[in-house]
């Protein structure tokens, strides 16, 4: 229990993270060049790590760290730019908060992973608070915007779960240095070829750049791998939610804006349905889902 409490906090350290990346992107950092920002984010994270780990690939870990580096990082990035050019942000994160039901399956389909009625359960509550929360009017709605948002759910989630299905061969920290590295090395040809030279960088982006790159990178990736390592995929998934919500929640403290009723609602749901589908939680359900049915 206590095993699984730790790893779900560990877990939760990237999707916080990642909601402040967002903030830190759009104030500090330079506009129109998302992908020298890719290669900024996630090289220097990678041999961050490298550094620490200091470890190489070995047989086929060569192939299997460029795989998930594609997935997880190169792929990843540039369709999450292409979403956020075409669509409203809040349209773009409901796309993404679907990805606790998206991890599931895979899981169940690659891993043979079965989700439990508890982790269903809180997934559809999870994703519904997420949807209320950041639900706003009517918007335009491009469908290459759609399908780059559905491609990078669902192309990352078969990543994370590849990442999870091969995470007892070597440590974490290892993977996830050598699949950052990978995928920064591989935007490095697109960005020159698409953006041309790289942005000169003030003082003020160097430090932005240096909290993307070691806390909402570095430290982000590693704490979401190890969760995906020791935590059932639903579960982490669930745990990801938890993204939009400190998006809201910044926007409050540091952008003025104020909680609607709605979104303290979808704030509400979005924590109740990350608890049930946590593994004690969710077996519990699900235990006492088997003896109603038997009763019935």
């Amino acid at each position: 229990m206590e095993a699984t409490v730790r790893w779900s906090l560990v877990t939760a350290i990237a999707p916080v993270a990642w909601g402040t990346n967002y903030f830190v992107t759009h104030e500090h950092l330079p506009a129109g060049y998302p992908l020298y920002g890719a290669v900024f984010r996630a090289l220097p994270a990678g041999l961050l790590l490298l550094a620490v780990g200091r470890k190489r690939p070995r047989g086929q870990w060569w192939w299997k760290s460029l795989v998930l580096g594609v997935l997880n990082t190169s792929v990843f990035f540039t369709l999450i730019y292409v979403a956020a050019q075409a669509l409203p942000t809040s349209l773009a994160s409901m796309i993404m908060a679907t990805s606790p039901v998206v991890l599931m399956l895979l899981a169940w389909l690659i891993n043979a992973e079965r989700p439990t009625s508890g982790a269903l359960v809180g997934a559809v509550i999870g994703i519904g608070g997420a949807c209320l929360m950041l639900m706003t009017a009517a918007a335009r709605v491009d469908l290459l915007g759609v399908a780059a948002s559905v491609g990078a759910m669902t192309l990352s989630s078969v990543g994370y779960i590849l990442a999870k299905r091969w995470a007892g061969e070597v440590d974490v920290l290892a993977s996830t240095s050598w699949q950052l590295t990978w995928g920064g090395l591989l935007l490095i040809p697109p960005a020159v070829l698409v953006e041309g030279a790289p942005p000169a960088l003030s003082g003020e982006a160097l430090l932005g750049f240096g909290y993307v790159t070691v806390v909402a990178t570095a430290a982000a990736f590693a704490a979401w791998f190890a969760g995906l390592k020791h935590l059932p995929a639903g579960s982490v998934g669930l745990v990801g939610l938890l993204n939009p919500v400190t998006g809201v929640l910044l926007g409050t403290l540091l952008a003025g804006d104020s909680l609607t009723g709605r979104q303290v609602a979808g704030i509400v749901l979005v924590l109740v349905g990350l608890l049930l589908g946590q593994p004690l939680v969710s077996r519990i359900y699900s235990g006492r889902q088997a003896v109603s049915n038997r009763a019935g």
